[in-house]
């Protein structure tokens, strides 16, 4: 028995139906679909005249922004004609002018006065070595122009009555801390003196390059201003005399001062490759014989050795023929250097010193005459690689810095006998000179 499948998609009618319709000649295909040749879903949009709508919403939106955006009577009738001309025109961004370009100051806190009624904002700043006798004096004067102080030494060289004087001012910290191992701190400025600088005490725990490794890593990581204090041992026993800048050096770098030598060479190394590497911003000082109030009494270094001497009534022991030179600068002299470096925009290096060249047989006159004048004079063969002549070329720091030094070594050496009277023998009669190297 035959069945019929009824199509549910028309009138009733049947596939017979069809069947016969077809046959008799009265069947008509399907009219085609409009827009046949765009994909399925862009005939969609088009049938339900969504584009239709889009377009309008975007006029709409267009004219009420138009509306709603102030006009500024203040404006000159030809940036009205540009602006009508161009309706992009009012949201053109000017592009950035840099300090150079303003022409404006740079940033200089040193030696600078704060307008009236204004009150500059203080710096955090970390000074590594801060508790020793450059350092020390250095956190003196940042302390007193009303920065935050954080001072990391491991007290190897320094001492604590450096800075005791500090310990309840709220703006002043002190971490023991040896910086050859990794700290995290964050400060604005860096002011790296960490190192053994006597021979008695670098060629016993040269700390040079790790600790400055550490220190750069950190100045890169908080996007510190990084300040390097090398010395003028890179210039070793100088071929050039006096010592510029751009001199290379004549270093042994095997001998027995190589160690502070090549560590300091290696430092300055360092610092130009995080500054040309990582962008940070560094800068370098090469600092010449330094003396003054808080030096370690016993370091080996020739003003502390002739002064202690002196006032122990011990002959004055000069190494060699004493004709070897040397030029010595007074602490306040060289700290006044540093923070104009850093307060400064030149990386450097800047040498750091005082012109004035005496030779050892020179600075005992001046001992004898300052102590006693009877002192004897004790020579002693020479030490190894010990450079006969030592005299910094300043033109660079006078021109770039406005920074020479003020303090003569008759006037800054008596400052220094009295610390060391007092430290010595206790005599508490003697007039304090821990700010002595606030003068000048």
């Amino acid at each position: 028995m035959a069945s019929e499948l009824t199509y549910r998609g028309g009138g009733g009618a049947t596939l017979a139906d069809e069947a016969e319709a077809a046959a008799a000649g009265d069947y008509s295909p399907k009219p085609s679909k409009p827009l046949a040749w765009l994909p399925r879903a862009a005939r969609y949009a088009a049938g339900e005249h969504r584009p239709l709508f889009a377009l309008a919403g975007m006029l709409v939106a267009a004219a009420i922004f138009s509306l709603a955006t102030p006009s500024s009577s203040s404006t000159p009738a030809a940036a009205a004609g540009s602006t009508a001309a161009n309706p992009l025109a009012r949201f053109t961004v000017e592009p950035a002018v840099s300090r150079q370009q303003q022409q404006l100051p740079a940033r200089q806190f040193v030696g600078g006065k704060v307008p009236l009624g204004l009150k500059r904002k203080g710096l955090r700043v970390l000074v590594t070595g801060g508790a020793g006798f450059v350092g020390s004096h250095l956190v003196d004067r940042l302390v007193e122009r009303g920065d935050s102080v954080i001072v990391v030494d491991n007290l190897f060289t320094g001492r604590k009555e450096n800075v005791v004087h500090h310990f309840g001012n709220p703006n002043f910290e002190m971490i023991r801390h040896d910086v050859v191992e990794p700290i995290l701190l964050e400060v604005d400025q860096i002011y790296h003196l960490a190192c053994p600088a006597s021979p008695v005490h670098y060629k016993y725990n040269p700390t040079n390059v790790v600790g400055t490794l550490n220190m750069l890593g950190l100045a890169k990581r908080i996007n510190a201003r990084f300040l390097l204090t090398s010395t003028s041992e890179v210039y070793g026993d100088p071929l050039q005399h006096p010592q510029v800048e751009t001199y290379w050096g004549n270093v042994n770098p095997i001998g027995v001062r190589s160690c502070y030598d090549e560590g300091k060479r290696t430092a300055e190394t360092l610092t130009m490759d995080y500054h040309r590497g990582a962008n940070l911003e560094v800068r370098i000082a090469r600092i010449f014989n330094t003396y003054g109030p808080r030096m370690c009494i016993d370091d080996g270094r020739v003003v502390s050795n002739f002064v202690a001497q002196a006032l122990r009534k011990e002959p004055l022991t000069v190494y060699g023929d004493g004709k070897q030179t040397r030029s010595f600068q007074y602490v306040s002299d060289l700290v006044e250097g540093l923070m104009r470096l850093m307060e400064g925009e030149h990386v450097g290096p800047f040498n750091l010193g005082n012109p004035g060249e005496f030779t050892m047989l020179e600075l005992a006159k001046v001992v004898q005459d300052t102590i006693d004048p009877n002192a004897k004079i004790e020579f002693r063969p020479n030490t190894q690689d010990d450079p006969h002549k030592r005299k910094p070329d300043i033109g660079r720091a006078k021109e770039l810095l406005g920074w020479e030094p003020k303090i003569p070594l008759h006037k800054g050496l008596p400052l220094m006998v009295t610390d060391f009277r007092k430290r010595i023998f206790g005599d508490q009669d003697s007039t304090a000179t821990t700010t002595g190297g606030q003068q000048g």
